[in-house]
This record gives structure tokens, C-alpha cells and sequence, in this order.
């Protein structure tokens, strides 16, 4: 057996479940999103994108990429090194100030990505705080999950947004034991939104740090975009934000926002933070200038939240299987990964609807979908299409519908 055979079995094991991902080959129109080509060979093809996660179509906003071009133009294009390694830059500093004040928090911290934000934040916290024990919710991202996993401490999975279970799991441990809450304030496979309030209300009564990701509503939610948590008003409860630069700010890197002490802590001890190269200048400053613009005007989250609506109610009026939710996020179930790939194959080369396949481990197996994301930008016109496709394919089959449906509803 040699290590190719070994690798091209495990690849093939994953085309036999028919949930082998195949990366699109997009170039986006600049200042025209969700309007994109799809490259294939020497053939290009117009395309409308339903699956971006740059929710708001900030990566094309005219103020990003001006500021992107002046920072390019003044400092050039990397960052330098890590950020102990002369990788700091005045964008950086601004954009944790930025961020800072955005959450109402005394410090941030930038990283890479909100995964490695996450991964590097829990670790370091359960690893800095002996005999910490950690309450994650059951379908918290693989990034919190790798966080905790590597942070080596005990750990207690709690029902989905179930505070009872919570506090149930919360009383059996002593009160004076570190105890760090993680959970999500938008579950971005579901739509599901976490009772925030009442999870800090336990955070208090059992002596809990609170870790909150914020990642699918910063930007989106809150009179400022500071997430669910600004929007409920319990921002000032929540002991650690994370948070994305690249989905409602449009860019790209991620970040935790908290105490000055705290970030202090996770920054000099946080290998993910210490050895890693720094945001180039030039994205730091693009996404300095989304948060800014997201924090004084509504119109974006305003449009956005209008268009998921109205896309949820058109799906659910053509009899298709969307999973309900209070989120932007807008599911729609098909339970089979052979079918989900070939659906959003029909999609994309007979409709020029771009949509990719949500399957495992994403999500559960049987419970594979189309996860569809309205931006501000997408038209009544591409409601119209997207709704007409969707409703012939499903048209040609009824069982598989029937059965949907009632997974939808359970």
C-alpha cells in the first residue's frame, strides 16, 4: 500500500457518500454584485451567486475599495511579519479601535480568520484558567469546537439553545470552578438565534465567562451592526465577542473583542495569534472602512433583511421546503448529498443560478441543503428566476419534496 493509494481511497470514500466538493471557478463583476461569471474551460458563462456570504455586497462598496487603493498606494502590499515581527501597522491598530468601540468592549484583537480567532481564543482562555470547564452548545462551528478540543479541559455539550440544559449541566459543577459558556448568536446552517439575554443571566448566577459568536451578524444586526447582541441590548453581559471581517464587513480576517486584560492575555499567549503573519494593510483598511460605514448607516441591514424575508416568503408560497428561522439565513431542504449536488449542478449550468451544496459535515448527514443568501443587491427579477427553477426541478420530484417538507417542519 503506498501513501497515494491510502490518500485516493480516502478522497473516493468521499465521492461514494456523493459529497465531494467541487470549488466553482467565479469572477465576480465589480461594482455589480451578485452578478458574476462562471468559467469553464475556454466557456464563460453569466451567473447570479445565492450563496455568498458577503451578505451585504460590502465587498464592492465604493468607500472599501477606495480605501483599499489608498492603502495600497501609501504602504504597499504586505503586512511586514507577525505582529510582534514588525507585522503591526496604524490600519491594524485603528481597525482593533474600531472594532473596540463597535462592541463596547475596552480591547480587541485581529487574527487572520474568525476560525483561527476562535481556535486560538477558547484554547488559550481554558488553558490559562486552571480546571476551566467549558458549556458549548451542540451545534456550535468546528472552529469552537477545535478551540475547546485544544484547549484539553472538560467540557459539557448542552442541547441547542436549550437553557434549561444549561443550567441543569451549569449546577453540576461547583460554583467557584472556571466556567467558560460558547455559543453562537446566529446558527448560519438553521437560522436559529440564541436567547443571549437569558444565557448571561446563567453566565452570572453560576459564575461564567460568556463567549459569544457573533460571526453571521456582525454588520447585519444592531443599530450600529454590533450583532444580535446590540440589537437586544445585552452587548455590555457578553464577556467575548468574536466576530468576521469577511462576511457582512465584506473583507476578510476575523477577531474577539473583551476586556483589556482579557485580549492582553490571549495575545501574548495565543500561538494562533503569535506566530501567524499579520492582515495585509490593505485589507485592514478595507474592512476599517465597512465598519465605519456600517456603523452609521441602516440602509444596507434595512434592504437585506426586507430581501430575506421577501425570498422566504416566495419559497414557501411555491410549496418548497425551507427551513424556518428569525435569521437572514434562508435553507431550503433536500436530505439526499447525490440529489443536493446534482440540483445545484442543474442550477448552475441550465439556470445560471449559482448555489452551492451544503452537506457533511457541515451539516448533519440526511440533512443536506441549499443554503441561499439574499443580499441587499439581488432584485425581484432574480427572486423570479430563482423561484421558477427551483419550483421545475422540485416539480420532477414530488416524493422527494413530500418528505422534505416534513423534515423542514420537525
Amino acid at each position: 500500500m503506498t501513501y497515494e493509494q491510502k490518500l485516493t481511497e480516502a478522497v473516493d470514500a468521499v465521492k461514494r457518500e456523493g459529497r465531494y466538493r467541487v470549488f466553482a471557478d467565479v469572477k465576480r463583476h465589480r461594482g455589480d454584485f451578485p452578478k458574476a461569471d462562471f468559467v469553464q474551460s475556454d466557456e464563460i458563462r453569466p451567473i447570479t451567486v445565492w450563496c455568498s456570504n458577503d451578505y451585504l455586497g460590502m465587498g464592492q462598496h465604493p468607500k472599501v475599495l477606495a480605501a483599499m487603493h489608498e492603502a495600497i498606494d501609501s504602504v504597499g502590499a504586505g503586512s511586514g511579519g507577525t505582529r510582534n515581527i514588525s507585522g503591526t501597522t496604524h490600519y491594524h491598530v485603528e481597525l482593533e479601535r474600531e472594532i473596540a468601540d463597535l462592541h463596547g468592549k475596552e480591547s480587541a484583537l485581529l487574527f487572520t480568520s474568525a476560525f483561527v480567532a476562535n481556535e486560538a481564543a477558547l484554547s488559550t482562555l481554558i488553558q490559562l484558567l486552571p480546571g476551566c470547564v467549558v458549556f458549548s452548545d451542540e451545534k456550535n462551528h468546528a472552529s469552537m469546537i477545535a478551540g475547546i478540543r485544544n484547549g484539553r479541559g472538560p467540557k459539557k455539550i448542552f442541547l441547542h439553545n436549550d437553557v434549561a440544559d444549561l443550567e441543569a449541566k451549569l449546577k453540576s459543577v461547583p460554583l467557584d470552578t472556571p466556567k467558560i459558556i460558547a455559543f453562537e448568536s446566529v446558527y448560519s446552517m438553521d437560522g436559529h438565534v440564541a436567547p443571549i439575554g437569558r444565557i448571561c443571566e446563567l453566565a452570572k448566577k453560576y459564575n461564567a465567562l460568556t463567549y459569544l459568536d457573533e460571526v453571521h451578524a456582525v454588520g447585519m444586526y444592531g443599530p450600529r451592526g454590533g450583532g444580535i447582541a446590540e440589537r437586544d441590548g445585552v452587548m455590555d453581559r457578553v464577556d467575548v465577542i468574536n466576530g468576521t471581517l469577511a462576511k457582512g464587513f465584506g473583507v476578510m480576517g476575523g477577531y474577539i473583542a473583551a476586556s483589556k486584560v482579557l485580549c492582553d492575555a490571549v495575545r501574548s499567549y495565543a500561538p494562533g495569534f503569535i506566530f501567524t503573519t499579520s492582515l495585509a494593510p490593505v485589507i485592514a483598511a478595507g474592512a476599517l472602512a465597512s465598519i465605519r460605514h456600517l456603523k452609521g448607516s441602516s440602509a444596507e441591514r434595512e434592504m437585506h433583511q426586507e430581501r430575506a424575508r421577501t425570498l422566504k416568503r416566495r419559497l414557501m408560497a411555491a410549496d418548497l421546503p425551507v427551513i424556518s428561522g428569525p435569521s437572514h439565513i434562508v435553507p431550503v431542504l433536500v436530505a439526499d448529498p447525490v440529489r443536493c449536488k446534482h440540483l445545484t449542478d442543474i442550477l448552475l449550468f441550465q439556470h445560471g443560478i449559482y448555489v452551492q451544496p451544503i452537506n457533511y459535515p457541515t451539516v448533519p448527514r440526511g440533512t443536506e441543503r441549499l443554503r441561499l443568501t439574499p443580499s441587499p443587491q439581488h432584485t425581484d427579477a432574480d427572486m423570479d428566476h430563482l423561484v421558477a427553477s427551483l419550483t421545475e426541478l422540485w416539480a420532477k420530484c414530488p416524493l422527494a419534496l413530500e418528505e422534505t417538507h416534513k423534515q423542514a417542519a420537525e
